[in-house]
């Protein structure tokens, strides 16, 4: 229920108790909702039972209790408290948030949102040239085999090598001699070969230009990988990230956190009103539904990348991941005068389940997720 929906609503209840004959008033042309003050509970309040004491000559508190039966009666409304002199409080019931649910699921998982053991059990012996895009590949899938449970090791023609992990980066040790039986099922990685030595890059660039294009695709090694505009997508996913990043310092410095909840809401400093001329809800968040399927897709795209042994999946979806975030990034923080509100608290919320999805993904690709970019 919105605050424009149950000022309507108390109204009809005052309304109904002058039908009724247990209140002599004059319907008033509006209520007044807004956020509880000292000593209120719940989402929001009304003082409309103060606010009729007088013509109806009864105590404000016997206003509110006239009131608040057919108030706790109405759907949407979990409980009605009297408070003080005779404010009415309201606690809403809350249908359920696919969204709000997928971000407390993310908060609540973090970087191994998306890990699963769709794979526990199985260990894989992956077949490699001695070649530099097979090995990042061989690299890159031993690290997402293992967020779903399963376990790789990674072969070479004449040797066998094991992948170990620094500090979230990863080098291969070689060993001589054939692999034997019980390093598992043998899986042949022979991605297209990359056309020049991609070191010149660095380390994340190269292996972004390495992992994004499909194994049958020839990789570019050219400069167009750091430059950063838009046209660049690995700039996008790590911009994306450093945004996310940097909203959460300015929202500290504005003194509010993130908390799951409704993205809009109406404005917490202003009195909401059935009269035309009410003051507009905060602007909304058009962007946000964007993002509930990239964010509840991630899992899936997880899991098809270690079953088909297919980073590139995950690479081009942090790619969709991060062009359905940055518009909604523009709502995130207060404008102007606007002060924080729960609608801010859930939109940074949102904001960094994003922001989390695309650190662990590129953690995954061993690749770095700046903070600042």
């Amino acid at each position: 229920m919105t605050p424009v929906e149950l000022s309507r609503t108390v109204l009809h209840a005052v309304r109904c108790a002058v039908d009724e004959g247990q209140l002599s008033v004059a319907v008033p042309e509006r209520v007044v909702v807004s956020e509880p003050g000292a000593g209120g509970c719940g989402e929001y309040a009304t003082n409309v039972a103060l606010q009729l004491a007088r013509a109806a000559g009864k105590p404000p508190r016997t206003v509110a209790e006239i009131l608040r039966p057919r108030l706790i009666a109405t759907d949407g409304i979990e409980d009605v408290v009297v408070t003080g002199p005779g404010f009415l409080n309201f606690r809403l019931g809350h249908e359920a948030d696919p969204l709000q649910d997928l971000v407390r699921e993310i908060r609540g998982r973090g970087l191994r949102y998306g890990h699963g053991d769709a794979l526990a059990g199985q260990v894989l012996a992956l077949r490699v040239p001695y070649e530099v895009r097979a090995e990042v590949v061989a690299d890159a899938v031993v690290r997402i085999v293992a967020s779903q449970g399963g376990r790789a090791t990674v072969e070479h023609q004449g040797g066998r090598a094991t992948v170990q992990h620094h500090g979230g980066r990863a080098t291969v040790q070689h060993h001589g001699g054939r692999a034997a039986a019980e390093h598992g099922e043998f899986v042949d990685l022979r991605p297209v070969p990359a056309p020049e030595d991609p070191a010149p890059l660095g380390p994340d660039a190269a292996r972004w230009a390495l992992l994004h294009p499909a194994p049958h695709d020839r990789p570019r090694i050219t400069a167009d990988h750091l430059v950063q505009r838009e046209g660049n997508p690995l700039f996008r996913v790590r911009y994306a990230h450093a945004r996310v990043r940097s909203l959460g310092r300015g929202a500290a410095r504005l003194g509010f956190a993130a908390e799951p909840g409704p993205l809009n809401g109406a404005r917490a400093d202003t009195a909401v009103t059935t009269a035309p001329q009410a003051p507009a809800p905060h602007a909304p968040a058009p962007h946000a539904p964007a993002l509930h399927t990239p964010l509840s897709d991630y899992p899936r795209i997880l899991t098809a990348a270690a079953t088909h042994r297919a980073p590139d999946r995950l690479a081009r979806h942090l790619v969709t991941v991060a062009d359905a975030v940055l518009p909604f990034l523009t709502c995130v923080l207060p404008i102007g005068e606007e002060k924080p509100s729960a609608a801010h608290r859930a939109r940074l919320a949102l904001a960094e389940a994003a922001g989390t999805v695309l650190a662990g993904g590129l953690s995954l690709l061993g690749i770095d997720a700046p903070e600042h970019l």
